[in-house]
Order: structure tokens, then C-alpha cells, then sequence
């Protein structure tokens, strides 16, 4: 009985420890899911508000289009940056402090485009004309830091790619100077025969008629019998 109830006892533990360990798993796999729904969410929202931004920009004149294509100009800027530092980060590590500067550069392009949305909405086309001016120029200053994190990050990628497919074509040259070893060593064999050939004919030069046809022996008993 006290052997039964000790293998109950570990069977209940490891039950419980199994579900402890399936329900921790499933809330990391629901938190994944919801993070990847989440961020699903939010770039379809984004492309939608930027069709819309778009789609202002060429329906409405005067200064609330110009609004809108400001704020289309700076979502785009941003995004793209992001799109290159992301897709770099995974070769390159020191792409990652350029990230955090963008994530502090979104945080200004998102209190500018909460500015520019309110004076979008602003139906006295002299007040958005006399705001319009400052905003525009704060927008450039951040789109112009963006690219230029964009573009340093596209010249050392391209830097970066340049340098392995020098080492790489380095590399093949040499492994086909390899390959190749037998041109030199056929070309030392080809010559090595003649000269053995040339060898063998004159060491057999210096060789009697008698000794090469194996009638030495006979020719000196010959001798004796007629002496």
C-alpha cells in the first residue's frame, strides 16, 4: 500500500507539473499570437491611413492637400527607414543602435502628425496657411534625419556586400589555381619519360652483341676447343 500510494503521489506530481508546463506554453503561444495579430493590425491600419492621406493630397486643394502630403511624406520616410534598418539588423548588429534612434525619431513624427491631423481638420484656411509653414519644417528636419540614417544604411550594406564578393572571388581563383596542379604535374611526367626513354637506349649502347644475345658463354667454350 505505501509503495502504491508513493507511485500515486509521483504520478499526480508529474500530472501537475505537465500542466503547469502545457499552460505556461499556451500563454506564450496565445502572447505571440496576439503580438503578431496586433502588429498585423497596425501596418493594415497604416496603409489604410495612408491611402487616405494619399487620396487627400490630390482631392483637396490649397493647404489642407498640402497637409496631407506633408503627412504622407513623413509616415513614408519613416517606414522606409525602418523597412532597411530591420532587414540589415540581422547582418549587421550596430544597425540596431540606429533603430532606437529612429524609435525616438517616430516618437517626433507622432506628436507632429497629431499637430498636422488637428490643423487638417482647421476650417479657416488662413490660420492652416499661418501653422502650416512651421510644421512642414519640422517635418523635413525629421524626414531628413531618416534618410539619412536610410541612406548610410543602404551605402554600408552595399560596402559590406562589395567586400565579401571580393573575398569570395579571391577564394575561387585560388581553389582554381588548385584544380588545376594537374597541368603542372602532367607536364613534369611528359617530360620525365623521354628522358628515361633517351636513359635506356644509351645504357644499352654500352652493351655487347654477345651479352645481348646471350652468347658469351658459348663463344668462349668455341675458343678453347679450336685452341
Amino acid at each position: 500500500m505505501d509503495a502504491l500510494g508513493v507511485v500515486l503521489g509521483l504520478a499526480l506530481l508529474f500530472g501537475l507539473g505537465l500542466l503547469v508546463v502545457l499552460g505556461v506554453g499556451a500563454v506564450k503561444v496565445a502572447k505571440a499570437a496576439a503580438a503578431r495579430i496586433s502588429q498585423e493590425e497596425a501596418k493594415a491600419r497604416r496603409a489604410f491611413e495612408n491611402t487616405a492621406l494619399k487620396a487627400k493630397s490630390f482631392a483637396r486643394p490649397g493647404a489642407h492637400g498640402q497637409i496631407s502630403t506633408v503627412r504622407l511624406t513623413l509616415r513614408s520616410s519613416l517606414d522606409s527607414t525602418r523597412k532597411v534598418l530591420t532587414t540589415g539588423l540581422a547582418e549587421d548588429s550596430q544597425l540596431a543602435e540606429s533603430l532606437q534612434l529612429l524609435t525616438r525619431l517616430d516618437a517626433h513624427a507622432a506628436e507632429l502628425d497629431g499637430e498636422l491631423r488637428t490643423l487638417e481638420l482647421e476650417p479657416e484656411a488662413a490660420r492652416v496657411a499661418t501653422k502650416l509653414p512651421e510644421l512642414r519644417e519640422r517635418a523635413d528636419r525629421i524626414t531628413h534625419a531618416a534618410e539619412s540614417m536610410r541612406w548610410a544604411a543602404q551605402d554600408r550594406m552595399q560596402r559590406f556586400a562589395d567586400d565579401e564578393l571580393s573575398r569570395l572571388a579571391e577564394e575561387c581563383e585560388s581553389e582554381a589555381g588548385a584544380l588545376r596542379h594537374w597541368d603542372s604535374a602532367v607536364g613534369a611526367a611528359g617530360a620525365a619519360a623521354p628522358r628515361a626513354e633517351r636513359a635506356g637506349i644509351s645504357g644499352k649502347r654500352g652493351v655487347s652483341a654477345e651479352d645481348l644475345l646471350g652468347l658469351a658463354d658459348l663463344a668462349q667454350r668455341l675458343r678453347k676447343r679450336s685452341a
